[in-house]
């Protein structure tokens, strides 16, 4: 059974959260704060992360630096903010979904589905123990472990399924829509900034020169690609 961790401090949504979740067969821990969220990571498997922004001793985007530390697990932030800023800070931070409030319950399940079902894979169906290379870029399927010149890089469950999508098509350019609905495996609308932000995040792990990169490359007003080296 997968766990959930859910951190909001207004007890009504913690608890109508909690009750769908449940519905859906996860086991679920709750926190009203993110220094309560922290202390369950460190002593719990969690698989993923519901943790709202707003809340005291320690907001949701600071717990989201603390975790990104020592964690990959998927974190989806909850806020009453909708502006295209307050996301692309959220994502920038180290989260790998945003959702604003008032949601809807199953769209939130739906996406804690989606965040689960990449974080637990285990690589390639067709060729699980393959390793892909490219330039200095190694990337092993089977342990969804990437190197980049022989060291290995921290990714969040997020940045490995992007990773894992263009470089199994290098050379290839996807628009951002096209990366959103291979990776996110849901229908894409008005994701641009979501996807380019993961993207500016992975290039500051794997390129020399995130200005100037090597590997995934702009193609202007088409997308993006890995480039074939």
């Amino acid at each position: 059974m997968y766990r959930v961790l859910v951190c909001d401090d207004d007890k009504a949504i913690l608890e109508s959260i909690e009750i769908y979740l449940q519905m859906e067969q996860y086991e679920v821990l709750s926190a009203t704060d993110g220094k309560q969220a922290l202390e369950l990571v460190e002593n719990n498997e969690i698989h993923c992360i519901i943790l709202d922004i707003m809340m005291p001793n320690l907001d949701g985007l600071s717990a989201t630096l603390k975790l990104r530390e020592k964690h990959n697990i998927p974190i989806i932030l909850l806020s009453a903010k909708s502006e295209d800023i307050d996301k692309i800070q959220g994502l920038s931070f180290g989260a790998d979904d945003y959702v604003t409030k008032p949601f809807n319950p199953l769209e939130l399940m739906a996406r804690v589905k989606s965040q689960i079902r990449r974080y637990t894979k285990l690589g390639s169906m067709e060729n699980p123990d393959s390793v892909i290379i490219n330039g200095g870029l190694s990337l092993d399927l089977s342990s969804r472990c990437l190197t980049v010149d022989g060291e290995p890089v921290k990714l969040t469950a997020t940045e490995y399924g992007i990773i894992e999508f263009l470089m199994k098509n290098r050379g290839r350019v996807f628009s951002t829509g096209q990366i959103y609905e291979a990776v996110w495996n849901e229908p894409s609308f008005s994701v641009e900034k979501t996807v380019t932000v993961h993207i500016r995040r992975i290039r500051e792990k794997i390129e020399i020169n995130p200005k100037e990169p090597k590997y995934i490359k702009v193609v202007w007003g088409l997308g993006y690609k890995m480039e074939k080296l």
